[in-house]
């Protein structure tokens, strides 16, 4: 899978199995978002084409920056410094590249939005900003804890599973749903995907360990 130079990402779904290396502040500060919508948060769940089953959760939060919390997640965006799987810089046109790697012939992602109040919102961003760095397979574990402690998720119990967590945060009326393929994702971000096993490209790229 190839796109234009713009930005390069690390084309691996293996979901939820990662480590990553921790940006400095320079380059988060940089890369800082802001965006003019409404504070909000939104759920992506990634679901297996063939068995159904989700593969990945994250957590895109817009609250005096939009960060995207990618609990052990494989996506890697050299325009999008991490730290502590908080992916910084989280523009429409990065979370177009994010949901394009995750929507392929094998999987689809669903994407669950829900506006909050400011202070909810901040309360959010501050909780995955300083949660640290997911072990393996705790992608919903991390993002169900956290969303369960917040006024207003008590619905939200702890899971491992990213569709219960799914279905736990479709129980607020006010969510709005949707779902991309890789028929429909936007690909228009101008990312390049390259292989991971190419160690020359994931170095001269600035995505490797």
């Amino acid at each position: 899978m190839l796109r234009a130079l713009a930005a390069l990402a690390m084309l691996t779904l293996a979901a939820c199995a990662v480590d990553t290396k921790f940006a400095d502040d320079a380059a988060v500060a940089q890369a800082r978002y802001t965006s003019t919508e409404a504070p909000s948060i939104t759920l992506y769940t990634v679901i297996n084409n063939k068995t159904g089953a989700g593969a990945h959760s994250a957590l895109l939060v817009n609250a005096s920056e939009s960060v995207l919390f990618d609990p052990a997640g494989s996506f890697k965006l050299n325009a999008m410094p991490e730290q502590g799987d908080v992916l910084y810089g989280a523009s429409p046109r990065w979370m177009a590249a994010y949901i394009d790697y995750h929507a392929r012939d094998t999987h689809h992602v669903r994407v669950q939005k829900l506006l909050l109040p400011a202070n909810v919102a901040e309360q959010i961003l501050t909780a995955v900003r300083t949660n640290g760095a997911v072990p393996k397979a705790h992608c919903a574990n991390s993002i169900s804890r956290l969303l369960g402690d917040v006024p207003g998720f008590e619905q939200i119990s702890t899971t491992y599973y990213p569709k219960v967590l799914e279905a736990a945060f479709a129980e607020n009326p006010n969510t709005s749903h949707s779902t991309i393929s890789d028929g429909t994702a936007d690909k228009t971000h101008g990312v390049r995907y390259i292989d991971p096993k190419d160690k020359a490209a994931v170095a001269a790229a600035g995505l490797a360990n």
